[in-house]
């Protein structure tokens, strides 16, 4: 009980030293593990084996207090969150080319990155403890590099060549992480190794004392959203699906799943589904309801002095006293009221996207008409709308694939994903027949409009009344074709996109433009 009574002390005094971290009362655990301290969906779990074997070294009270100025210092600053954790582990796997590797190189950058935050920023007993610790191989050489860095005796000899160019490392500056990983990466690779040729010799996993970083750390709410964040900083499609590929079985593991979307139970994780999944969450198309339509009821709006010959039925007693005398005597004013139309809520939309060989692969590299289409189904489906997809290249030769009205997102995920490489051919009988589907649903088309049959899908689109939301990529004669044959329609909006990476911006700022116009 000694260990709980002073744990209970001190954190009050811990947590206003950190400026009160949103943070449980953290808990003593009996562990066979050699680490001192570990963290589960932010609950800081201390081990009383690693406070025992200090116990001659070291006052109970100094440890418990060094250990959670650790633990508090990855939540405040390093990490910090789990966007910043994919970062550090993608870019040291960028250098050292190994999983393993580089879950040791980001863990330990990360110690680093804390460690010195506090020593610099706060009171702390780190320095004291590190003394009190074991120092072989990478501990020895980080030891080293704290007596450097942080200005303190922790009784090691520096190792000058490889301690100078770690030294070197602005650990403290955010904005720099990402060369300051791979630089850490590159200088540690050769220890690196012999650690994981030490580990693959005696079958055991060398510990790291203070903790490993790994995804229990997280809930899955921050794992979520540390994605969409993650996706979003990372143009390299291939960077994404490699490093969630890594972590696929700790993501499953944890009940994160494609099948859910994210969070909650379904199929394994398709990384690259993921990646437009997360990235299209960072925008939000506001779709709006359809006008409201004439009543064709007359109701009471305002008063009027009454005049002889006018009907006096209008009259409205509690206003003229109860006289019937020109200019006294007021009169109802009656207008026609509005009401919702059959069309008021928001229609169901049909997703039409062109994956032949002139399109962006989305399985290679980002594909900003994928992207601009996730978002655009992602505005109708949070509006509890259905949608549906055709996914087109040659389709008379069979490389299309039809997906009826849904709102199951994962399956319209894949369904924009596909990607067939081909020629640039519509079925309308296709379009004819999902469009029956649905009562006058909306139409959303991607496409650079190089389509053989382009002339029947213009003949088409002139003769329905659904609500057409044209992307080009691109600008050929093509387009201009397109643009010429559907600009007497009102109920066609049209987009030309000079530049790929515009897609999503004016998509979604005409999809909002055009829908509310209707209002």
């Amino acid at each position: 009980m000694m260990f709980e009574d002073i744990l209970k002390r001190i954190w009050p005094r811990i947590r206003r030293k950190h400026l009160f971290p949103q943070l449980p009362t953290p808990q003593l655990t009996e562990s066979e593990e050699e680490v001192a301290l570990e963290m589960k969906s932010k609950q800081l779990q201390i081990n009383r084996a690693f406070l025992e074997a200090l116990r001659d070294r070291m006052s109970p009270e100094d440890v418990l207090e060094a250990l959670l100025d650790h633990g508090i210092s990855h939540y405040m600053y390093c990490p910090w969150d789990f966007n910043t954790h994919l970062m550090l582990y993608s870019e040291a796997k960028r250098v050292l080319k190994d999983k393993r590797l580089a879950q040791k190189a980001a863990s330990y950058f990360m110690d680093v990155v804390a460690n010195t935050y506090c020593v610099k920023e706060r009171e702390t007993k780190l320095p004291e403890l590190y003394r009190n610790l074991p120092k072989e191989g990478v501990q020895k050489v980080l030891a080293s590099l704290y007596q450097v860095i942080w200005g303190v005796d922790l009784g090691v000899e520096v190792e000058e060549e490889k301690i100078r160019r770690l030294a070197r490392i602005p650990y403290l500056e955010k904005r720099l992480w990402r060369e300051s990983v791979k630089k850490f990466a590159k200088t540690l690779e050769e220890l690196l190794q012999q650690e994981m040729e030490n580990e693959q010799k005696s079958s055991q996993k060398t510990p790291n004392p203070l903790g490993e970083h790994s995804l229990e750390n997280y809930t899955l709410e921050e794992i979520d959203r540390g994605l969409r964040e993650f996706a979003s900083s990372v143009e390299d499609i291939e960077q994404f699906r490699e490093t969630v590929e890594d972590f696929k079985e700790e993501l499953s593991a944890l009940g994160y799943s494609t099948g859910g979307m994210g969070r909650g139970p379904g199929n394994p994780i398709d990384a690259d589904l993921l990646y437009y999944l997360k990235r299209a969450e960072n925008y939000t198309l506001p779709v709006k309801k359809l006008p409201m339509e004439k009543s064709g009821a007359l109701h009471p709006h305002s008063h009027a002095p009454w005049e002889i010959g006018k009907p006096v039925q209008d009259i409205d007693p509690w206003t003229s006293f109860g006289r019937i005398m020109p200019g006294l005597t007021q009169t109802w004013v009656r207008r026609e009221g509005d009401v919702f139309g059959e069309m008021e809520a928001i229609p169901d939309c049909l997703v039409i996207i062109d994956s032949s060989g002139s399109m962006t692969n989305p399985r290679e590299r980002l594909s900003y008409a994928v992207l601009g289409a996730a978002c655009a189904c992602n505005a109708y489906l949070k509006n509890n709308r259905r949608v549906a997809v055709y996914n087109f290249s040659d389709a008379f030769r069979g490389n299309k694939l039809l997906l009826d009205f849904c709102r199951e997102k994962e399956a319209i995920y894949w369904a924009i994903c596909r990607y067939f490489g081909g020629g640039t051919a519509l079925d309308l009988n296709d379009i004819v027949y999902l469009l029956k589907q649905s009562e006058k649903p909306d139409i959303f088309i991607i496409t650079d409009m190089q389509i053989t049959n382009l002339e029947k899908l213009i003949e088409f689109f002139n003769g329905i009344e659904n609500r057409v939301t044209a992307v080009h990529i691109g600008d050929n004669i093509y387009t201009a074709r397109f643009r010429e044959g559907v600009k007497q329609k009102g109920n066609i909006s049209l987009f030309m996109v000079r530049d790929k990476e515009d897609i999503p911006k004016i998509v979604l700022g005409k999809v909002r433009e055009y829908l509310s116009s209707l209002l």
